[in-house]
């Protein structure tokens, strides 16, 4: 399993709700992620696993695979993990659902049909799924999901500079939030391999909404989605990638210092 995979399954345990509503159209009530490690041979584990109920008060188990690759092994694979999951849960109901990410076509099977055995799981293909759906929502979680999806002839820049967009409406009170977003969003894009700095279209959108009237007149507290003073060593360095981007483009000093909450000598520094 690469880095990546296991990072944007760590990005789908914060957004599993949304998941389910917009994607399964479960209504779910309440959730409690569980635990699925089992071991043979190796040590395997389903991507999610939780005890849901559901608006109307029907519990179960959901499971939830996310796949960013064509495995012609997926069926097996769930299978196993749904014997393993009614073994460790005797006499519950399970719900199983494959989420394919990944940048090719998707052929992956809905499941095994032999003389032994007709066994078949929800498959969803997030490239089948009109990102207008994500973008209408008021959660920053469904917003971030827009990028897995159908573009409709839409550019990939246009698209990610309207999803920033609508994240810096949704997070203007609280900027820790919104680069939580912005990096979940990066790690979403790497999957479908979309080539745009989201970072830098981040910089960038800022310089428009501060080139807007309402920042001059007085709105410029709740608009600047700046770089926090004293963020920690990973963010500051991405403050320093963007300082350096905007240097590249030829942008002043004193307006890179603003954007990015750096002190104008550590931008200096970067010319030299």
């Amino acid at each position: 399993m690469g880095h990546k995979d296991i990072i944007s399954k760590q990005v789908f345990k914060r957004i599993l709700i949304d998941v389910a509503t917009y994607v399964f159209a479960l209504e779910l009530d309440k959730v409690e992620l569980i635990e699925t490690e089992q071991q043979r041979v190796e040590d395997r584990r389903a991507d999610l696993t939780a005890k849901v109920k559901d608006k109307q008060g029907q519990r179960f188990i959901l499971h939830i695979e996310i796949q960013n690759q064509n495995r012609g092994d997926m069926p097996d694979r769930m299978l196993r993990y749904l014997t393993d999951i009614r073994l460790n849960h005797p006499g519950e109901e399970v719900f199983q659902y494959l989420l394919y990410i990944g940048e090719e076509r998707l052929t992956i099977p809905e499941g095994i049909e032999s003389r032994q055995l007709n066994y078949r799981y929800g498959l969803v293909d997030m490239h089948a799924i009109d990102y207008k759906l994500f973008m209408a929502q008021d959660t920053p979680d469904a917003i971030v999901m827009a990028i897995l999806c159908d573009f409709k002839g839409e550019s990939a820049s246009r698209v990610v500079h309207d999803l920033l967009s609508k994240l810096m409406q949704l997070t203007r009170h609280d900027a820790r939030s919104l680069r939580e977003y912005i990096s979940m969003l990066e790690i979403l894009a790497s999957n479908r391999n979309i080539d745009i700095d989201i970072q830098q279209e981040f910089a960038m959108l800022q310089v428009e909404i501060e080139k807007l009237p309402s920042f001059v007149m007085g709105e410029k507290k709740g608009l600047k989605m700046g770089l926090e003073k004293g963020i920690e060593t990973g963010e500051k360095r991405k403050a320093l990638l963007v300082a350096k981007r905007l240097l590249a483009l030829q942008m002043p000093i004193e307006q890179i210092a603003q954007i990015t909450e750096l002190e104008t000598a550590e931008i200096e520094k970067l010319l030299s």
